[in-house]
């Protein structure tokens, strides 16, 4: 299950002023929880450091609290403020230093679209010399798995089970949340951002 962590308490983030932000068109898929917790697919039209559009299948209501997990961009939360019958938007609750990775994030989205760039390598990815290992998840249950290749920021694995998108795991004894699935397994993003050294110790 996605995490509903952030208290849904806090003030509702208000909608950017017009031209408070440029929006970057892009296409990127993810996956939402609303705020009776059901979980569903969808795909990033248009993106700020302020705003972003969301197609789904479900709509959620004017006002209604949304996480979602984006690939290239993790965890976003925000309040709904604009509807139409195929997509909807949301107002961006994150502080200025969130903003600014954001904006940084969408900067080089759009030039990697713009130039055909290859996917992010800012850590480069490596297949472990022993790929085998274990997942494991809070509850205790545990999978062996094999790590397809691995990086100072994430890794890929393949394994037979779908922890939901958000879901904390372990791999070895590196934290991380479940960002993405695909045919062989899922991908984590790791908590913190680990050193060669850390990892030969910790896989």
């Amino acid at each position: 299950m996605l995490s509903a962590s952030a208290h849904s308490a806090q003030s509702a983030p208000q909608p950017p002023r017009p031209g408070q932000y440029a929006r970057v068109s892009l296409s990127l898929h993810g996956r939402l929880m609303r705020a009776d917790h059901s979980e569903h697919d969808c795909i990033v039209e248009a993106m700020s450091p302020g705003d972003v559009v969301i197609a789904c299948r479900s709509i959620p209501n004017n006002g209604e609290r949304i996480v979602a997990y984006l690939d290239h961009i993790g965890r976003i939360e925000g309040r709904v403020f604009e509807i139409s019958p195929r997509t909807f938007t949301i107002a961006v609750n994150a502080t200025e230093r969130k903003r600014d990775k954001l904006a940084a994030q969408l900067t080089w989205l759009a030039n990697k679209h713009e130039l055909g760039l290859p996917e992010d390598r800012r850590h480069e990815r490596r297949a472990p010399t022993n790929p085998m290992s274990e997942i494991r998840l809070d509850d205790g249950r545990r999978y062996p798995c094999r790590i397809i290749d691995l990086s100072m920021s994430g890794a890929a694995v393949e394994i037979d089970v779908r922890p939901a998108f958000g879901t904390m795991v372990s791999l070895g004894n590196m934290r991380g949340r479940v960002v993405r699935h695909f045919q062989e397994g899922i991908a984590m993003e790791f908590l913190t951002v680990y050193t060669p050294e850390q990892m030969a110790n910790m896989t």
